[in-house]
């Protein structure tokens, strides 16, 4: 729906992890690249705007380096544990939880892209945030879980990342639109 309503300016971030097994499931031999293939597609979709999640991976590096620092500096919690997997947040609260405070205060990557999309992307195209309709790709459907979470709406336009697809789901919508 957001694809065909004019007033939204509909962006897709697949993640580089899809970018093989998006070929297997058109029968591809394992390991082909469809990078070229995959945003050709998702154009042909009507996507306004194709970006890639590894710029987001390194905002996400940048931020918990900073916060690494800081940590050091201030004698905060070591060792510094990546945020990035929310199936690994999970499980670090359920079965670790002492490691909670190792966490990084960091978004992942799929949720620093939507921030992004629906912050400086608006700003940039000039148009409002909450007409930036922000979809991401992923491997994991944790991801479907964590676009859901408290604080994942800093960009103030409702969630930051609007819709998720596992890759699956991406190639079922392929091959429907022909």
């Amino acid at each position: 729906d957001a694809i065909n309503d004019p007033s939204k300016y509909v962006v897709v971030q697949p993640a580089p992890s899809i970018r093989a097994p998006l070929g297997e499931c058109f029968g591809m031999p394992i390991g082909t690249n469809v990078e070229g293939k995959m945003v050709a597609a998702l154009r042909r979709l009507g996507f306004d705007g194709v970006f890639d999640t590894d710029t987001a991976a390194d905002f996400t590096i940048m931020e918990e380096a900073t916060e690494f620092v800081q940590r050091v500096k201030n004698g905060g919690t070591l060792p510094l544990i990546t945020s990035c997997s929310p199936g690994w947040v999970k499980f670090c609260e359920t079965y670790y939880p002492d490691m909670i405070p190792n966490l990084s205060s960091c978004k992942s990557p799929q949720q620093m892209f939507g921030a992004v999309a629906k912050s400086w992307l608006a700003h940039h195209l000039g148009i409002e945030p909450e007409n930036v309709y922000s979809i991401s790709i992923m491997p994991c459907i944790a991801k479907k879980a964590e676009r859901e979470l408290p604080g994942m709406q800093s960009a103030g336009a409702g969630s930051d990342v609007d819709l998720v697809l596992t890759t699956r789901e991406l190639a079922r919508i392929v091959r429907a639109e022909h």
